[in-house]
């Protein structure tokens, strides 16, 4: 079973363009294709999951709405959020998709952790919460035993957008950031480290022995 994982910092990259290379990075890979988390921020736009209804959507504005095959409903993705991407082979790793949430929850709780914050999962609506604002978002694709998509973590950007949905398909959710939880304290946010910080966890939740920086 391989141990050894790939990490890609993509920087800025337009959703539907990275949204078909995790499909073809899926459909070419083989029992010896090597793991990849991929750090990326999009432009603004709303993805649409499987199980998205249009009523979730109250008022998209300029913003484009993309119908994508994750699970869940719908989301909004702008810069300032980190995102990751999870091209993983759970098969070889025997990881169960529910234990594979659960580690994801808990590598963004040990995130915020290292910032003085408290956090939970949530087991009936995924993702990570601080005093019921919801901050890390979870919705993946399993294709032949493989994942990709994977999480949105809010670090410092423009939460205006979220008015626009219900976010993940929960009518009045509340959603907070990084940067809001830390008013107050002197602490400078680099995106850049934080997505760092943030695959070092991952890679640790999930066993990863050997991580490439690429």
């Amino acid at each position: 079973m391989s141990t050894v994982l790939n990490i890609k910092a993509m920087g800025l990259v337009d959703y539907p363009h990275c949204f078909a290379q995790m499909q073809a990075f899926t459909e070419a890979r083989d029992a010896q294709t090597t793991d990849e988390l991929w750090l990326v921020e999009h432009p603004p736009i709303y993805t649409q999951g499987l199980a998205g209804k249009a009523e979730h959507i109250l008022n998209a504005g300029n913003i484009p709405v993309l119908q994508v095959n994750r699970g869940g409903q719908v989301t909004y993705h702008g810069p300032g959020q980190a995102v990751v991407y999870f091209l993983l082979d759970i098969q070889r790793h025997k990881l169960g998709v529910r234990e594979l949430v659960s580690r994801i929850e808990n590598a963004m709780i040990v995130l915020l952790k290292d910032f003085g914050i408290n956090a939970v999962g949530d087991r009936d609506a995924p993702g990570v919460y601080v005093g019921g604002a919801k901050i890390g978002s979870i919705g993946l694709r399993v294709s032949k035993g493989c994942t990709y998509h994977g999480l949105s973590f809010n670090v410092d950007m423009d939460l205006a957008p979220y008015r626009g949905i219900n976010p993940c398909g929960y009518a009045g959710m509340r959603v907070t950031q990084l940067s809001d939880l830390l008013t107050g304290q002197s602490v400078a946010l680099n995106m850049h480290e934080i997505q760092q910080s943030l695959a070092s966890k991952l890679a640790t939740e999930l066993d990863y022995q050997l991580i490439n920086n690429t």
